[in-house]
């Protein structure tokens, strides 16, 4: 296992705590800048900070074959126990991480190594079925073919060799031999069977019993496991919610960013150290209220203030019930039903499933073009309110396809017609009862079945007009459904609850939070000049096909301090037609370089695609090696995978 620390000058004859982030992204390059950011600054307030790439990638020793393997997580139990056994460590670990860092922090602290103390997970989740990247509400999601191939590329990345030493091409041809597309497993587990219920923590709260610090961000997709975490956990926890993307919330847009490090200091601090910082007699969340803003792809700031929750669920929580009618959303019934058939293409408006934090265009804008394919259901703001929390549609609903799903996107439209996502849920209603036993609709009956939306927070204004916008279809955000289906929806059973919160004395005792610091990163010299991500929505009038383009160069840096070099070229294209939904394909091509001038030169190429019929999902990849110009690995694969009900 390779790992990179940093030490308080004096710790081996005054030994500290220890931290841990383990993760598969390359501390050598990769995660370089972020590493250096955050870890020199633990180690400056008189921690150990160690940052460990997982086996298999970085320069770690053997083979990456795919998330969260028990090999994983045993191995992380092992580095823990070295950890507290060097000189320079009290034997007192916390470990923290973001995104896959987030996860394992959860995972391992199940597994209860003595050593650990504590955690931060930040971006993650409980549940790697029904809130992943993988799939929604029992849906798939079209990320997953996009995230599975930025792992089928980086599994296969060579080592630097002065890293490693003379066995780097041993460790790289490890790696090249069993290369292979990640998204044929992750695909072929369509059902929350076992697969997936390993590594959800939600299996068992209970054998989580260090203390937890759980932070999220209202741009992310992985938000809403922090407020399930504060229910399900037994051990001591807090919870954060900003308005960030998938990012640190010292790093992240859209804005306010925050003191995020200071923050895990005092929690380090209590933890780890006995110290008294005040972090645990304060409330158990503490979360942006988000107000309305315009819609935009790059948002920077977000309008808002901060809230506190003493626990959760909230002891005073209130649902406001909105009927489902004619007329819109209203205190009283309605009546009538109302079809639904959307176009394949609705969802353009949300070109990805996660809100990156890092500035690209990946936010939602102006839902208009999506509220005019929906069936909408608008109530005027006469009074302004908020809520905080999982919204939820009920309604009874009828199918004429045994294989329909449902998307349902809350909106606050301004006086100038302005439509704003606020929140959105996916439910594939042949997992009405049961992820891991679905049951096909049987066309013309009537189901009670529920949706639930993404936690959320916002505060709609008095003159604006609260929106629920319901479709058979979100593409490019979930895989369509095999045939288009029309659902019936019976008005007179069919409400919307909301979480309705009232503004709070604590509240306006909130402290602020300390400005976003972080340490001083090393130079790095550009070498051929990144471009600025490009993002399009095309549109075929002859064919009614709709393709979302994203075009990515990050060009070639060097690492001043070890010279090592590396550079990235990518592009993906997600395309369907308006009318049939086994037109849908999911296509990527990537060129990856490292090297060090004079000495090596290594090019990885990747292609991928995932496409579909009635029956089947069909995988086609391929990925090419080069050392020196020189091919050293050539694979291709061709998958069809029986469709499960998705």
């Amino acid at each position: 296992m390779a790992v990179r620390y940093w030490l308080p000058e004096d710790a081996h004859d005054n030994p500290v705590p220890a931290l841990l982030e383990y993760i598969p992204y390359c501390k050598r390059d990769g995660t370089t800048a972020r590493d250096e950011a955050m870890h020199p600054y633990f180690a400056g307030h008189g921690y150990a900070s160690l940052r460990v790439d997982i086996r298999g990638s970085g320069e770690s020793e053997g083979a990456l074959l795919d998330e969260y393997l028990q090999q994983e997580l045993d191995d992380c139990v092992e580095v823990i126990a070295w950890i507290a056994k060097q000189q320079w460590c009290t034997g007192s670990v916390g470990m923290f991480g973001k995104s896959w860092g987030g996860f394992n922090a959860l995972q391992v602290a199940a597994l209860r190594p003595p050593e650990l103390k504590c955690i931060i997970t930040v971006d993650s989740t409980d549940d790697r079925y029904a809130d992943d990247v993988h799939y929604m509400g029992g849906g798939m999601n079209v990320s997953n073919a996009t995230w599975a191939f930025s792992m089928f590329q980086s599994a296969a990345r060579p080592p630097d060799p002065d890293a490693v030493g003379e066995n780097w091409r041993e460790i790289w041809q490890d790696r090249l031999e069993v290369a292979r597309p990640w998204l044929i497993d992750w695909v072929s587990h369509q059902r929350r069977d076992a697969y997936w219920k390993h590594g959800s923590v939600c299996e068992d709260f209970s054998a989580i019993e260090c203390a937890v610090f759980a932070v999220g961000g209202w741009s992310d997709s992985y938000t809403n496991s922090v407020l399930r975490l504060m229910q399900g956990l037994n051990a001591p926890r807090r919870a954060l919610i900003g308005p960030w993307g998938h990012q640190y919330p010292h790093q992240s847009l859209p804005g306010p960013d925050i003191g995020y490090l200071q923050e895990a200091l005092r929690w380090w601090d209590y933890w780890l150290k006995e110290q008294d910082t005040g972090i645990m007699d304060e409330p158990m969340i503490r979360a942006w209220m988000q107000d309305y803003a315009p819609p935009s792809a790059v948002p920077t700031h977000r309008p808002g203030r901060w809230i506190a929750e003493l626990g959760w669920p909230a002891d005073d929580a209130q649902l406001r019930h909105l009927n489902l009618g004619s007329s819109g959303l209203s205190m009283t019934p309605g009546a009538g039903t109302i079809d639904i058939c959307s176009p394949q293409t609705l969802g353009e408006s949300s070109v990805s499933w996660i809100g990156g934090g890092g500035g690209l265009p990946d936010e939602p804008t102006d839902q208009r073009i999506d509220d005019a394919r929906s069936a909408c259901f608008d109530m005027p703001v006469d009074e302004p309110f908020e809520f905080f929390g999982t919204p939820e549609l009920e309604i009874d609903v009828a199918s004429d396809k045994p294989c329909a799903l449902i998307c349902a996107r809350l909106c606050d439209v301004a006086p100038d017609g302005t439509s704003s996502r606020v929140t959105y849920g996916i439910l594939n209603l042949t997992h009405r009862d049961s992820h891991e036993h679905p049951e096909p609709l049987e066309p013309g009956k009537t189901y009670r079945v529920r949706v639930k939306l993404n936690d959320a927070a916002h505060s709609f204004a008095a003159g604006h007009t609260l929106r629920l916008a319901l479709s058979t279809s979100y593409w490019p955000v979930v895989w369509p459904s095999p045939e288009p289906a029309t659902l019936t929806i019976d008005l007179a059973n069919s409400v919307l609850r909301l979480p309705v919160r009232e503004r709070r004395a604590i509240d306006d005792t909130l402290p602020p939070f300390p400005p976003a610091v972080s340490a001083p990163v090393q130079p790095k010299t550009i070498l051929r000049a990144p471009v600025p991500q490009v993002v399009e929505v095309v549109r075929d009038v002859r064919t009614g096909t709709v393709t979302t383009r994203q075009v990515s160069d990050n060009g070639r840096h060097r690492i001043d301090h070890t010279g090592w070099e590396f550079g990235s070229r990518s592009q993906r294209e997600r395309s369907v037609s308006e009318s049939d939904p086994t037109t849908a394909e999911c296509r990527s091509v990537a060129l990856n370089e490292w090297g060090r001038k004079g000495q090596h030169e290594f090019r990885i190429e990747t292609q991928q695609a995932m496409r579909c019929d009635e029956n089947d999902f069909i995988i086609e990849a391929s990925i090419r090696a080069y050392e020196d110009g020189k091919p050293v690995l050539a694979k291709s694969w061709l998958e069809r995978i029986p469709r499960v009900l998705v």
